[in-house]
């Protein structure tokens, strides 16, 4: 239940103090951020949830859990670098890049869905939608060193699972094909967006549409529409698909 209405100005401040913890050499701060984490996002929490102990102690848990979204983001940094030969610096990736303002919203997004939290992580990730144009669902699975270069136009579905080193441009979708109904007519909320195995590349506007895996160390060119399961190793080109 709903308790109160979120802010977006307070979702906003919290994000600030995530990347301020993340990124310390780029967002200097001088009051204690870890006390500003936990009061900024104890009381967004009380507003989504009944019970304020338990927003304490999720507040308390995710603190507890930022090390890992830490070193996640700093991996999404690296695969930029390692994939962009334009970037000349760190600090280019994160002061420049959507990629970097995107996946802090996603990370933090994706970590409070996975400890039950309603609403906010979908907020979280509209307003960076919202900003940079890459609309990623904060029920997607996404694994590290994780890489999107331009972005405007990026779709990552709910169900959708992507591994380490992956890279996307501009314009891909992850989509679905079709979705299941319930007796009543309403959409089920099964697995209906791909699979992206390890090592994989998606070039612009390319649609990867339904439940499908695309193998580990895969090249997936631009401007095509895929709707099959594909080998590791392949390559994956208008004329071929």
């Amino acid at each position: 239940m709903i308790t109160s209405v979120p802010q977006h100005k307070e979702l906003k401040k919290l994000i600030e103090t995530v990347r301020s913890i993340v990124f310390p050499e780029f967002f200097p701060r001088t009051e204690p951020l870890e006390l500003q984490l936990q009061t900024v996002l104890t009381y967004q929490l009380s507003t989504v949830l009944d019970d304020n102990a338990q927003a304490r102690k999720i507040a308390s848990d995710f603190i507890d859990a930022m090390p890992e979204i830490s070193r996640l983001l700093h991996t999404d940094v690296d695969a930029v670098l390692a994939n962009d030969p334009a970037v000349e610096s760190r600090a280019e990736v994160v002061y420049c890049y959507p990629l970097a303002w995107v996946m802090l919203h996603y990370r933090v997004a994706h970590q409070l869905l996975l400890m039950g939290v309603p609403l906010l992580p979908r907020m979280l990730t509209e307003m960076a939608h919202s900003d940079t144009g890459i609309d990623i669902h904060p029920a997607a699975t996404i694994g590290d060193h994780f890489c999107i270069d331009h972005g405007t136009g990026v779709v990552i579905g709910a169900t959708s699972i992507i591994g380490s080193n992956v890279v996307i441009y501009q314009g891909v979708t992850l989509g679905a094909k079709n979705f299941q109904r319930d007796s009543d007519g309403r959409p089920v909320d099964a697995p209906r967006h791909p699979i992206i195995e390890d090592n994989v590349t998606i070039y612009s506007n390319t649609s990867v549409l339904g439940r499908i895996t695309i193998g580990h160390d895969t090249v997936v060119g631009g401007n095509i529409w895929l709707t099959h399961d594909v080998p590791p190793h392949s390559r994956i080109v208008q004329g071929n698909v």
